[in-house]
């Protein structure tokens, strides 16, 4: 008798374990870590040049705050500083809670253009600026607006579509900036191969 229910006990130990061995995947007390930070690959590749085109925007647009001769590309500067900081944040809120990599920096393509926006001085500075300016929010416009149409993961769907409509006044500022600065003059070269007669 007393061996039967040890059995009858033991069997019943046996048949709950069984009935919950898959609550941990849908049970609301569920404590282990899920795997939810699965994405195509074509949404993967969208996360990293995000993250790194964030970054490089970030480290230029300090760069325009110090070396740029026009104010208005200082300003502009200053808005990619506060703008691509709040959504790189936003970004990286977003991967934490669903495991996703981000790059820890900017390619070393990345970094040989920000090398050379480096020995750009005044005009030149600010010519080279805003022409690149424009060239990367072209390709991020383009890029965010297809993510937030078709992506197949809601999260990064709702980032793409909240960041696209401020990385479009990014773009029509920058075509602003450019027709002015692309018409300015370096004041250093203003009297270049100019004869100078001195005063008698």
């Amino acid at each position: 008798m007393k061996k039967l229910s040890l059995l009858l006990i033991a069997g019943s130990f046996l048949v709950f374990a069984c009935n919950n061995s898959g609550k941990n995947k849908t049970g609301d007390t569920d404590t282990t870590a899920v795997d939810s930070g699965a994405l195509t690959h074509e949404d993967s590749e969208f996360v990293n040049k995000a993250a790194m085109g964030g970054m490089m925007e970030i480290e230029l647009g300090k760069l325009a705050e110090k070396q740029a001769l026009n104010d208005r590309v200082k300003n502009f500067g200053a808005m990619m500083v506060k703008d691509h900081t709040r959504a790189g944040e936003e970004l990286k809120a977003l991967a934490s809670q669903r495991n996703w990599m981000l790059p820890a920096s900017v390619t070393e393509k990345h970094r040989e253009d920000i090398e050379k926006m480096k020995r750009k001085k005044g005009v030149d500075f600010d010519k080279s600026y805003m022409k690149m300016m424009l060239s990367d929010h072209r390709h991020d416009i383009s890029d965010f607006k297809k993510v937030a149409e078709k992506s197949s993961d809601a999260d990064l769907k709702a980032y793409a579509a909240k960041i696209l409509p401020v990385l479009k006044v990014h773009l029509d500022s920058a075509k602003s900036i450019n027709r002015e600065v692309k018409a300015s003059v370096d004041p250093g070269d203003i009297t270049s191969g100019m004869e100078v007669h001195p005063l008698k």
